[in-house]
């Protein structure tokens, strides 16, 4: 099993005193008997967020979906219920997901995606998150492959009603959104991005 890698270190964010990204990830590991070594990436180094199995829940995947999702469920109620001390003072939310996830796809002898499934991260599929990210940031071929699957006029009646698309897509201003962002020379982190957009008065879900 694996999952998207196309991420930012949003979970942890450790205090000052400690503990720090090593302390905090080995009390998880430790909670389910899983190898916390063996899942870091030994290449970064120590207490940098990368060196730390993490993924982005936009898509991942298992031979048996039925035993993923149950032991996703043991682990996300058991980290929910019971966080370790060293989560003291982490917040769960938005991050549960995020935490537990490279944990189960851990259990199951995954880690991160090899070279052949990079193509989940780019032109295979998309995952924008908002919608006004995807016409900020994304290629002119994602946004041309949205229009068109959203302009049938079956279609149309179905999605018209969701504030968003109607906005963006069949009113235009998701281009004109657009037009304010250079692909070239975005900001590396993503909540810059969102203020920008948000400042602009195009932000919406």
């Amino acid at each position: 099993p694996s999952a998207s890698m196309r991420r930012e270190g949003t979970w942890p964010v450790p205090p000052l005193y400690g503990p720090g990204y090593s302390a905090i990830w080995k009390s998880l590991y430790d909670r389910f008997g899983l190898d916390f070594a063996a899942s870091l990436d030994t290449r970064q180094p120590d207490e940098y967020w990368e060196r730390y199995l993490y993924f982005n829940a936009g898509w991942f995947f298992y031979r048996d979906p039925q035993a993923f999702g149950q032991r996703f469920e043991d682990f996300a109620t058991s980290v929910k219920a019971d966080p370790p001390d060293e989560l003291a003072c982490q917040s769960l939310d938005p991050w549960l997901d995020q935490v537990t996830l490279p944990l189960v796809i851990h259990s199951f002898g995954g880690g991160r995606p090899g070279t052949g499934l990079s193509g989940l991260d780019a032109e295979v599929s998309c995952h924008y998150r908002a919608l006004p990210l995807l016409y900020a940031r994304e290629s002119d071929r994602v946004v041309e492959t949205l229009e068109a699957l959203a302009a049938p006029n079956p279609v149309k009646r179905l999605l018209r009603d969701y504030d968003p698309i109607r906005k963006l897509v069949y009113q235009g201003k998701g281009r004109k959104l657009r037009a304010l962002f250079d692909r070239n020379d975005l900001p590396a982190r993503e909540q810059v991005l969102r203020n920008r957009i948000k400042a602009a008065g195009f932000w919406m879900r």
